[in-house]
C-alpha cells in the first residue's frame, strides 16, 4: 500500500474525524463529568447477607442516586461513589428496603469537595503536559543522527494530539447520546492510550532512521513509505492482541472500569491508524511542503 502518496486522504479522514467531536463537545457542552470531577460522596458498606451489585444499584436509583457507581471489594463488602451527601443517613436508612441500618454495616465514609476535583483535574492537565515535554525531548534526542530530529518529535505529539482529540470528542458525543460519564478512570486511560499511541509512532519512525542508512539514495517518501509497509504487519498483530484483551474484559469484567477499557478501545484504534497514516505523513507533508 502506498501510504505516503494518499496522505490526503488519511488527513481528511482525521479532519472529519475531529470535526465531528468538536461540534459534540460544543453542543453538550463538553464531556459530561462525573462525581470525580463534580465533588461526591463514597462510602463503604458491608451487607450482613448475601446482596448482588445488580440489587444495590436498583435500591440506589429507587431513592435518587442512580449513576452511583459500585465496586465489590470483597464477599458482600462494596465501594459506592455517589453525588454528594450530606452525610450517610442519605442512603442508610430505615426507609430504605436494602440499605437500611439494619442490614448493613458502614465501614468508612467520605465527602469529595468540588475543590478537591477540579484539584484533580489540574494535576490531570499537567500530566499531560509534562508526559508531551517528555515525550518530544526524549524524540529529540534518541534521532538526533537523523536529519531534522526535532520534526520527529513534532509530529509524534500532533499524533498523540490527535488522538487525545479524537477520543475525548467521541466521549462528548457518548455522553450527549448516552449519557456517559468521564471521571478518573477516563484520565488514566487517555495517558495509557497517549503512551501506547507513542510507542507504535516511535517503532515507526525507528524503522524509518534504519531504512535511511540503508538505503541513502532512496527519497524520504520513499523511505517512509517502505518503513510503514515493513512494520505493518507488527503494529496490527500487536493492537489486535490489545483488543483481543480489552474485549474479553469488557465481557467478564465488572462495571466500574467498562468507561476505562472503551477509551483503551478506541485509543488501541486511533493510536494504530494514527501511527501508520498520520504522524509518518506528517512528517512528509513538513519535508515536500506538500499535502498531496
Amino acid at each position: 500500500m502506498d501510504f505516503v502518496n494518499k496522505r490526503i486522504w488519511f488527513f481528511s479522514l482525521s479532519l472529519i474525524l475531529i470535526s465531528i467531536g468538536v461540534i459534540f463537545l460544543i453542543i453538550s457542552p463538553g464531556l459530561k463529568p462525573g462525581i470525580d470531577f463534580t465533588g461526591g460522596s463514597t462510602i463503604s458498606i458491608k451487607f450482613n447477607n448475601d446482596t448482588s451489585q445488580e440489587d444495590i444499584r436498583s435500591e440506589l436509583s429507587q431513592i435518587g442516586h442512580p449513576n452511583s457507581v459500585i465496586q465489590m471489594m470483597e464477599k458482600n463488602t462494596y465501594f459506592i461513589r455517589t453525588k454528594q451527601l450530606n452525610d450517610k443517613t442519605d442512603i442508610i436508612s430505615d426507609t430504605n428496603i436494602l440499605l437500611n441500618p439494619e442490614k448493613v454495616s458502614v465501614l468508612s465514609f467520605d465527602t469529595v469537595s468540588a475543590v478537591i476535583a477540579l484539584e484533580t483535574i489540574r494535576n490531570a492537565f499537567i500530566a499531560i503536559i509534562a508526559a508531551s515535554i517528555g515525550i518530544f525531548l526524549y524524540i529529540w534526542w534518541a534521532f538526533r543522527n537523523v536529519p531534522s530530529p526535532s520534526r520527529y518529535g513534532i509530529a509524534a505529539i500532533i499524533a498523540l494530539l490527535h488522538d487525545t482529540i479524537i477520543v475525548i470528542g467521541l466521549f462528548a458525543m457518548l455522553g450527549k447520546l448516552f449519557g456517559v460519564e468521564v471521571n478518573t478512570m477516563f484520565l488514566i486511560a487517555l495517558l495509557t492510550v497517549i503512551g501506547y499511541s507513542v510507542n507504535d509512532t516511535i517503532v515507526i519512525f525507528d524503522r524509518i532512521r534504519e531504512n535511511i542508512a540503508t538505503y541513502p539514495n532512496y527519497s524520504l517518501s520513499d523511505v517512509a513509505n517502505l518503513s510503514v509497509a515493513e512494520s505493518f504487519g507488527r503494529s496490527l498483530n500487536t493492537s489486535f492482541t490489545l483488543i483481543f484483551a480489552i474485549l474479553a474484559l469488557l465481557l467478564f469484567g465488572g462495571p466500574t472500569i467498562k468507561n476505562f477499557l472503551w477509551v483503551l478501545l478506541a485509543g488501541v484504534i486511533v493510536g494504530t491508524y494514527s501511527s501508520m497514516g498520520i504522524a509518518t505523513n506528517l512528517l512528509i507533508t513538513w519535508e515536500t511542503k506538500k499535502f498531496r
